[in-house]
């Protein structure tokens, strides 16, 4: 089976939302930089410092990225360690591969993390598939 492992939030404004979160619900979050399009870490649960991991089973984090498109909403991610053929059998079983930040059905590389792309299932949901750094 391929883990859910990290979850995405859009946001209008990073730093609002960065705030909702750490308020509402003690999140912690990291903001990077345009060279990592704005994207927001969140830790949602205590992780370790070496791995980054959640340190309880179970837990995830996640994060926020900038709204681009009205119909963008929270997704999750999955994990697995063949991206390629994770996206070979999304298209066959009905599902459309966006690909990365380009649209163009690559996978994105981001830096320190792994190889990155967004699908569309078979309902018309949006979801992230992950092939962690190393795997």
């Amino acid at each position: 089976m391929n883990p859910v492992v990290h979850f995405e939030l859009p946001y209008e404004d990073k730093d609002r939302a960065a705030k909702f979160y750490q308020s509402a619900f003690g999140w912690q979050a990291n903001i990077m930089g345009p060279e990592m399009g704005n994207y927001v870490v969140v830790a949602t649960s205590e992780t370790d410092q070496k791995t980054m991991l959640p340190k309880v089973a179970g837990r995830i984090n996640g994060g926020l990225f900038h709204r681009t498109e009205p119909q963008q909403s929270p997704s999750v991610v999955v994990a697995t360690d063949n991206i390629g053929e994770v996206m070979k059998r999304v298209a066959a079983a009905g599902g459309k591969v966006i690909g990365g930040h380009k649209a163009d059905g690559e996978p994105d590389e981001i830096p320190g993390v792994g190889l990155y792309c967004s699908i569309i299932d078979s309902e018309g949901n949006r979801m992230g598939i992950l092939q962690p750094k190393g795997m």
